[in-house]
């Protein structure tokens, strides 16, 4: 079964929370493929941004999405990275896109500030969540109904995962890798991943 993996992209969207994902599960589907070339491939990753217009990332990298909310299609697992959120949270129709696409996806996963969208999709209530350390405080504060833990790397609750910043992000993919995919692909994409980083 091959997953579709829509990561939701945004002006001052943070460049690396949603690149680490995308690279953690690209390279897991190049690593399926080395082990298993006749096999199925375990994901398939798509950015979605609200429109197909070309965005600015935090810093001002190019984002160009590869669909919008109408042309996603079925999304298996919802990726919200973090950034400068503020401009998100006030638009109605990309935190229903949110919430109606969390409730129709596999899992919905965050990372950073991303926590936050979801907070405001009503994701979050009564669940435990963590988020960076500095926006700890708004999240607890905006949101009384989330039971916010600091000093986690991710918060795994089964249909909604979230991470801290950056590395975290990263991380909380792999654990992904292998809650979907299995240990083996996890472990072999970390490998994969280290040895590129170091050697590229």
């Amino acid at each position: 079964m091959t997953r579709t993996i829509g990561i939701y992209v945004f002006d001052d969207v943070e460049v690396l929370d949603f690149a680490g994902p995308y690279e953690v599960f690209t390279c897991a589907t190049r690593m399926a493929a080395k082990l298993a070339p006749d096999g199925e491939a375990p994901f398939r990753v798509r950015t979605i941004g609200a429109t197909t217009a070309m965005l600015r990332a935090r810093a001002g990298l190019s984002v160009l999405p590869e669909a919008d909310f109408a042309g996603a299609g079925d999304i298996d697992v919802l990726i919200v990275p973090g950034g400068v959120v503020t401009n998100e949270l006030a638009k109605p129709d990309v935190i229903a896109w949110i919430a109606a696409t969390a409730g129709k996806s596999e899992l919905t996963a965050s990372v950073c500030t991303g926590a936050i969208l979801l907070a405001q999709a009503g994701l979050l209530d009564g669940q435990e969540a963590t988020t960076h350390w500095a926006d700890v405080e708004e999240l607890r504060a905006s949101f009384p109904l989330v039971r916010v833990r600091e000093q986690r790397r991710w918060i795994d609750n089964g249909a909604i995962v979230t991470s801290g910043g950056i590395s975290a992000g990263i991380d909380m993919s792999l654990h992904l890798v292998e809650r979907l995919a299995g240990r083996e692909l996890a472990l072999r994409t970390a490998h994969l991943m280290e040895y590129e980083w170091n050697e590229g």
